[in-house]
């Protein structure tokens, strides 16, 4: 679980330290605050892209660390430290603590560390994955996405290591037949192969690639052909900013020396007054900032003829090797023409292989086919097994957020013939197969009584989408005491789940979060009070000006405060009417 998040300079905020207790902790705060900019700092901390933006105007760089304590049950997440020769803090009744840092300057560099360690950003993420889950709105769309269907339901089931076992299997036979059909070419055109995978790997080879140059010099390219353009417009910015007598920098020091004296006089002027010194330091700062960019700026015809050139010369070679590569990751322009280098050595490895290879590889090709056959079947069987007790679990949870007319169906339906791999069974027949096995997985939902189940896309709101994914998050967490793992991470981090709902499914969904906080360490972020109030630790974002800066900070909120901040959540405003209410609501759902 988080025990303790340091933020230092980031966005908003200056410098922030705060503990967290276990249970449900609730953030709030008025619309603008900066609750984006607490999940802003997270993310960034999960393994979120880093950009030098984040940082606090006026700083050299940002940084977020946190003291994590580990769950003993938490296997995946202890074997990746061991694997990484990371070790913790021993704490009595856990598997120790340990601390996580990242930082980012303002020239782009981060820095980041487990422990002393460091360690790259996907590999940041892929181990703060196995601790901390966390939810927008962003996700709650993501079950409009049918591929996403099978992980939630694999992951319910506790399949996913069987189902990469699968996938990995799958790609094997893949490569294998994608094998033999290269070796059993006759010789006179496996010779022309060869040579011509032996010009391409030739080429390629003296091409020296970069990973990632093509981006890098088409933005030169288009910075230097369009240099007269860039340079007038810069021109044109800097006598407006201020190089001119009616500059806004200049015109910004008159009012604010203006306003100045203006409240000397009338103090109701003060609060404008601050703005306006706010306007013209923020002017000032962006003089300076776009000054250094002006002086950074010269034009080399020599440099833009180099950068066409290579272009010229990746554009060919992307051209001629990239429309072969497979597979669904995005990738550079240098990684796709060296995965056609390293293809292109395998195949010419294969080509060259021998008859008895060949043979050898068909042996290979069957049992793979019998196989991945079994395996296929397995996986359908238990999946068929676990979708009957998600879409029994899930339609309860939503009778319970509201939704008591909705059925819930997770179907399992046959491949299609469309672009998937076919494989002989036990039995002789064909069956189709994709990656991760014989099953199209979808989740469906009946809204109403007699009502054929649908897509969620086609009948869901925002709101209905936020109950889903917290009905699918339940049965997770649930399965998981039941298995005793771990495997939706030890802290759950929602934002947005009250999206479009409101009244006693407001309640619902705070009652269930209460639920869950008894096995995970839940944050929301929620702008309704009836979830408020359910908070263990109630948490607000607030907002401060001292007349020169605007620093976004985290306050824990006591008994009066948090009272009064109920109060605001309900009516907008801290009167007694509403202090009553807000008093009925803590006692009655939060033991206040």
């Amino acid at each position: 679980m988080l025990e303790e998040l340091s933020v230092r300079n980031f966005a908003l905020i200056e410098s922030l330290n705060i503990n967290f207790e276990k249970g449900l902790s609730i953030l709030t705060g008025e619309t603008g605050a900066g609750k984006s900019i607490i999940v802003g700092s997270l993310s960034f901390l999960l393994g979120a892209k880093a950009d030098s933006a984040m940082i606090r105007t006026g700083s050299e760089e940002a940084s977020v660390s946190a003291v994590i304590t580990l769950n003993p049950k938490n296997k995946d997440a202890l074997e990746w430290l061991k694997e990484h020769d990371i070790e913790t803090e021993d704490e009595i009744g856990t598997a120790g603590s340990i601390i996580v840092r990242r930082t980012i300057k303002t020239n782009g560099r981060s820095s980041i560390f487990i422990q002393n360690e460091n360690v790259t950003r996907s590999a940041l993420a892929e181990f703060m994955g196995f601790l901390f889950d966390i939810h927008g709105q962003h996700e709650h769309e993501s079950l409009l996405h049918k591929e996403n269907h099978r992980r939630y339901l694999d992951r319910f089931a506790a399949l996913e290591a069987e189902a990469h076992t699968f996938n990995n299997v799958f790609l094997q036979l893949a490569d294998k037949r994608k094998m033999l059909e290269s070796s059993i070419a006759n010789e006179r055109e496996r010779d022309k192969r060869i040579e011509l995978l032996n010009f391409s790997i030739d080429e390629i080879n003296a091409a020296a690639l970069k990973i990632g140059e093509s981006k890098e010099l088409d933005a030169e390219s288009k910075r230097l052909v369009s240099f007269e353009k860039l340079a007038a417009h810069i021109d044109n910015t800097s006598h407006v900013l201020c190089d001119s007598d009616n500059s806004v920098l200049n015109l910004a020091r008159k009012a604010k020396t203006a306003m100045e004296n203006a409240a000397t006089i009338d103090t109701s002027l003060s609060a404008l007054q601050q703005r306006i010194e706010n306007l013209f330091y923020e002017a000032e700062d962006i003089s300076g900032e776009f000054r250094t960019y002006r002086d950074s700026l010269s034009f080399d015809p020599d440099r833009l003829e180099a950068v066409e050139e290579r272009l010229a010369m990746l554009f060919k070679l992307k051209k001629k090797y990239c429309g072969n590569i497979s597979g669904t990751e995005e990738k550079s322009t240098e990684e796709e023409i060296l995965a056609y280098k390293n293809n292109a050595q395998s195949e010419i490895d294969a080509l060259q292989s021998s008859e008895q290879d060949r043979e050898n590889l068909k042996a290979e090709i069957a049992r793979l086919e019998k196989d991945i056959a079994l395996k296929a079947a397995q996986l359908t069987s238990k999946r068929k097994a676990a979708a009957a007790k998600l879409s029994e679990r899930i339609s309860g949870t939503l009778a319970k957020l509201g939704m008591s007319s909705s059925v819930f169906s997770v179907t399992l339906e046959a491949k299609s013939p469309h672009d998937k791999t076919e494989t002989p069974s036990d039995g002789g027949k064909r069956i189709l197969l994709g990656p991760w096995g014989a099953d199209e997985i979808e989740f469906l939902i009946s809204a109403n009584v007699g009502e054929a189940p649908r897509e969620l896309g086609r009948i869901a709101s925002g709101g209905e989408l936020s109950r889903v994914m917290l009905a699918i998050k339940t049965a997770l967490i649930l399965d998981d005491e039941e298995k005793d793992t771990s495997n939706s991470g030890d802290t759950l981090i929602f934002d947005e789940i009250d999206t479009g709902i409101g009244g006693e499914v407001a309640l619902a969904v705070g009652q269930y979060l209460k639920m869950i906080s008894v096995k995970k360490q839940i944050f929301c972020i929620t702008h309704l009070a009836s979830i408020a109030v359910r908070a263990d630790n109630h948490l607000k974002v607030e907002k401060t000006n001292d007349g020169k800066r605007t620093t976004t900070q985290l306050v824990k909120l006591q008994q009066e405060d948090r009272r009064a901040e109920i109060a605001r959540m309900l009516s907008g405003d801290k009167g007694e009417t509403a202090l009553a209410h807000a008093d009925d609501l803590l006692k009655k759902y939060g033991g206040a």
